[in-house]
This record gives structure tokens, C-alpha cells and sequence, in this order.
């Protein structure tokens, strides 16, 4: 059986301007749309929430390869997470390290421990 293969991610990406970071897939420009929630439940706490972002085109692709490791928590579109409350958030959620856990922040594409 063959292994999935790794998506194509990019390094993180510095939020620029007023709209939406990029799309975590590898050479995609394109505004994030969505927001996958996703943990590795061999590194981190049940309630952990690390982010990668898709655009329309990638949401498929990097849902299929964090559902199919059992990563994948939630899919939620990128305006409501941005406007959600930040109450309920888990330190140290986003690769940011930063305490937010929200996209927007740094937490484009997984750390070498995460894949």
C-alpha cells in the first residue's frame, strides 16, 4: 500500500495587508477562505487547536490528509473564526506559540514535529 503523500505546505507566511493570510498549500497565493483545526494527538492536548488555512481550491486536498491521519477537528470558514470570541482559546494553539491560536497569526504550514 502506498503511503499518502505529504501536501505541498509553505513555510509560514506573514499576514500582509488587510485581507486574509494566504492558503497554507504549497505556491498558492490565494486568500484563505477556510480554516482547518487540526491536532496531533501524539504531541498535543486533547483541546489543542493548531490552524493550516485553504482556499477554496486546496480545502479538499489538506482536509483529506489531516482526516486521514486522524488530525483533522474542524473545518470552519475563515471570516467566522477571525470574528469568533477569543475566549475559549488554548494557549499556545497556533505555531506562533504566540497564545492566539487563531489563523491570520503565523500558522501557516506545519512545524517538522507535526508532520
Amino acid at each position: 500500500m502506498n503511503a499518502p503523500q505529504d501536501p505541498p505546505l509553505l513555510p509560514r507566511a506573514e499576514r500582509s495587508g488587510d485581507g486574509p493570510p494566504p492558503c497554507s498549500a504549497k505556491g498558492c497565493r490565494a486568500p484563505a477562505v477556510w480554516v482547518l483545526a487540526w491536532n496531533n494527538p501524539k504531541l498535543h492536548t486533547p483541546e489543542r487547536r493548531k490552524t493550516w488555512l485553504a482556499c477554496e481550491e486546496h480545502r479538499e486536498h489538506l482536509s483529506s490528509f489531516l482526516g486521514v491521519r486522524g488530525f483533522l477537528k474542524d473545518v470552519v470558514p475563515f471570516a467566522d473564526w477571525e470574528s469568533a470570541p477569543a475566549d475559549g482559546e488554548t494557549a499556545g494553539a497556533g505555531d506562533g506559540g504566540d497564545g492566539g491560536g487563531r489563523a491570520g497569526r503565523g500558522e501557516n504550514g506545519p512545524s517538522a514535529a507535526d508532520r
